[in-house]
Protein backbone atom coordinates (compact mmCIF):
# COMPACT_ATOMS: atom_id res chain seq x y z
CA UNK A 1 0.00 0.00 0.00
CA UNK A 2 1.36 3.27 -1.20
CA UNK A 3 2.01 5.95 0.96
CA UNK A 4 0.09 9.58 1.07
CA UNK A 5 2.03 12.23 -0.06
CA UNK A 6 1.48 15.64 2.07
CA UNK A 7 2.03 19.04 0.35
CA UNK A 8 4.11 21.21 2.50
CA UNK A 9 2.82 24.68 2.60
CA UNK A 10 4.50 27.56 4.49
CA UNK A 11 2.56 29.76 7.47
CA UNK A 12 2.56 33.16 8.33
CA UNK A 13 5.38 35.25 7.07
CA UNK A 14 7.47 32.47 6.43
CA UNK A 15 9.38 32.04 3.03
CA UNK A 16 11.21 28.64 1.75
CA UNK A 17 14.06 29.38 -0.04
CA UNK A 18 16.39 26.82 -1.97
CA UNK A 19 19.91 27.80 -2.32
CA UNK A 20 22.75 26.07 -4.92
CA UNK A 21 25.53 25.15 -2.11
CA UNK A 22 28.91 26.76 -3.41
CA UNK A 23 31.50 24.67 -5.25
CA UNK A 24 34.50 24.19 -3.05
CA UNK A 25 36.32 26.75 -4.19
CA UNK A 26 35.41 29.81 -6.70
CA UNK A 27 36.76 32.41 -8.70
CA UNK A 28 36.90 36.28 -8.24
CA UNK A 29 36.19 38.20 -10.90
CA UNK A 30 39.81 38.44 -12.17
CA UNK A 31 39.89 34.63 -12.44
CA UNK A 32 42.24 34.36 -8.96
CA UNK A 33 41.32 30.96 -7.14
CA UNK A 34 39.73 31.32 -4.00
CA UNK A 35 40.31 28.23 -1.75
CA UNK A 36 37.25 26.85 0.30
CA UNK A 37 38.67 27.42 3.29
CA UNK A 38 38.66 30.75 3.16
CA UNK A 39 35.51 32.06 4.98
CA UNK A 40 34.02 35.61 4.40
CA UNK A 41 32.17 37.52 6.88
CA UNK A 42 28.57 38.20 6.55
CA UNK A 43 28.43 37.37 2.80
CA UNK A 44 25.13 37.20 1.94
CA UNK A 45 23.40 34.57 -0.60
CA UNK A 46 20.82 34.45 -3.34
CA UNK A 47 18.52 31.77 -3.75
CA UNK A 48 14.93 30.79 -5.30
CA UNK A 49 12.04 31.36 -3.47
CA UNK A 50 10.12 27.40 -3.77
CA UNK A 51 6.82 28.85 -1.47
CA UNK A 52 5.32 31.25 0.79
CA UNK A 53 2.92 31.96 3.75
CA UNK A 54 -0.12 33.73 3.30
CA UNK A 55 1.30 37.05 4.76
CA UNK A 56 4.05 37.24 2.93
CA UNK A 57 3.79 40.17 0.41
CA UNK A 58 6.45 41.13 -1.16
CA UNK A 59 8.01 37.64 -2.55
CA UNK A 60 6.71 35.04 -4.59
CA UNK A 61 7.71 31.55 -6.12
CA UNK A 62 9.93 31.48 -8.17
CA UNK A 63 11.87 35.03 -7.05
CA UNK A 64 15.51 35.41 -6.44
CA UNK A 65 15.95 36.67 -3.25
CA UNK A 66 19.28 37.93 -1.27
CA UNK A 67 19.65 37.22 2.30
CA UNK A 68 22.33 35.87 5.16
CA UNK A 69 22.54 32.03 5.26
CA UNK A 70 23.42 32.09 8.89
CA UNK A 71 20.86 31.67 11.76
CA UNK A 72 17.96 30.39 9.44
CA UNK A 73 16.24 27.03 9.45
CA UNK A 74 17.43 24.35 7.57
CA UNK A 75 15.13 21.71 6.29
CA UNK A 76 15.85 18.74 3.17
CA UNK A 77 12.98 17.19 1.48
CA UNK A 78 13.60 14.67 -0.98
CA UNK A 79 17.36 14.97 -0.49
CA UNK A 80 17.25 18.86 -1.33
CA UNK A 81 18.08 21.45 1.04
CA UNK A 82 15.95 24.64 1.76
CA UNK A 83 16.25 27.19 4.11
CA UNK A 84 13.92 28.85 5.99
CA UNK A 85 13.15 32.29 6.99
CA UNK A 86 10.79 35.18 7.64
CA UNK A 87 10.10 37.90 5.15
CA UNK A 88 11.53 40.93 7.17
CA UNK A 89 14.81 38.49 6.68
CA UNK A 90 15.37 39.52 2.98
CA UNK A 91 17.08 42.15 1.87
CA UNK A 92 16.57 42.20 -1.31
CA UNK A 93 14.21 40.54 -4.33
CA UNK A 94 15.58 40.38 -8.20
CA UNK A 95 12.15 40.27 -10.22
CA UNK A 96 11.65 41.06 -14.17
CA UNK A 97 9.61 44.34 -13.56
CA UNK A 98 10.00 46.91 -10.48
CA UNK A 99 9.40 50.46 -10.16
CA UNK A 100 12.13 51.13 -7.21
CA UNK A 101 15.15 49.05 -8.43
CA UNK A 102 18.64 49.58 -8.17
CA UNK A 103 19.34 49.52 -12.21
CA UNK A 104 21.59 46.10 -11.47
CA UNK A 105 20.18 42.50 -13.31
CA UNK A 106 21.03 39.45 -12.62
Amino acid sequence: MAEPKFEIQMLHDRVMVKVDREPEERRSSSGIVIPATVKMANRLVWGEVCGTGANVRSVKPGDKVLFNPEDQYEVEVQGQVYLVLRERDLHAVATQQTDHGTGLYL
